[in-house]
């Protein structure tokens, strides 16, 4: 499986770059952006942003054609490119 991802500059918790296998991807198939914390941030910020997977469809798996484990893979690749934390780019 060939994966890339980058995450935008400006705004850290969006992939800028996110293919799998050479075909464009999007992050919410995997996951969704959540700010643990959001009591304890600024408005319009974040107090402790950070990706969590969901678990696999089959509508996904075959969209990307991967496997469970491969989907598992992305996701904890997302988990890490995608921790923000604490961030006021939107600020």
């Amino acid at each position: 499986m060939e994966l890339k991802i980058k995450t935008n500059h400006a705004l850290p918790c969006r992939t800028e770059v996110f293919t799998i296998n050479g075909k464009n991807a999007e992050q919410n198939d995997f996951g969704d952006m959540y700010d643990h914390h959001a009591q304890d941030a600024e408005p319009y910020a974040c107090a402790d942003m950070h990706f969590d997977p969901k678990p696999p469809t089959k509508e996904v798996l075959n969209r990307y054609n991967i496997t469970d484990k491969e989907y598992y893979d992305i996701c904890n690749e997302l988990e890490s490119e995608l921790y923000v934390g604490r961030c006021g780019w939107c600020v």
